[in-house]
């Protein structure tokens, strides 16, 4: 059975699910406004331009999950996901998804934004299998660290070939969709690529390829 894989950020949702998470804690208060709201700005545009230190990100991005009790923090997630979320789903995404599902396809989404975030999404979205960065878990508490590797560029091929390997897919016949250059290297590793709505970069390198680029917008 073929793999449908997808990128989550910009490409099934209409925007950055990692980047609007900083500013929803921003607007409760529960962390340093001011700057806050500068640092989450700076990795943000340090991603877009492909220079993001991922370790250093993560650690920033989870020592509020740290900071708070797992009860507290679900039901702050439970405000973002209806506030911050629900208006970025995109139809078009949706019916993509519902197209692969009706050609028997097994659905995947792959996202460097942690696992905290993304999960709900996920099911929102009716996608049973997701790989995101994961944030460390000791007695029912976030520790502030991520535990193995984060799914951030090279390291999505790592976790999705661990994947492969332990549920006993493989990438024939698969396809990749993402808007973001730093999605090349498991874009290249793919048989069907396909640029979503991408940044410049990607879109060049589609181009060149000749690769579908598509637009769920």
């Amino acid at each position: 059975m073929s793999l449908a894989i997808f990128d989550l950020d910009n490409t099934l949702l209409g925007g950055d699910s990692d980047y609007l998470w900083g500013r929803f804690l921003v607007a409760q208060g529960l962390v340093d406004g001011a700057h806050y709201e500068r640092e989450n700005q700076r990795y943000y545009d340090e991603y877009k331009a492909g220079t993001l230190d991922i370790y250093e990100f993560l650690a920033f991005s989870l020592r509020p999950l740290a900071e708070h009790p797992l009860a507290q923090l679900n039901v702050w997630r439970e405000r973002f996901m209806a506030e911050k979320i629900a208006p970025l789903m995109l139809p078009a995404a949706t019916a993509l998804l519902d197209e692969h599902r009706r050609a028997g396809h097994t659905l995947l989404i792959i996202t460097a934004t942690n696992r905290f975030v993304t999960e709900p999404i996920a099911h929102a979205l009716g996608v049973e299998h997701l790989l995101a960065t994961d944030p460390e878990l000791s007695e029912g508490r976030y520790t502030g660290q991520v535990a193995g590797t984060p799914c951030f560029r090279e390291g999505k091929v790592v976790r999705l070939q661990a994947w492969l390997a332990a549920s006993g897919h493989n990438l024939a016949g698969s396809w990749f969709y993402s808007d973001s250059h730093n999605d090349l290297p498991l874009l290249e590793l793919v048989p069907n690529p396909v640029a979503v709505d991408p940044d410049d970069t990607l879109r060049s390198h589609a181009a060149m390829k000749g690769w579908p680029i598509i637009s769920l917008r």
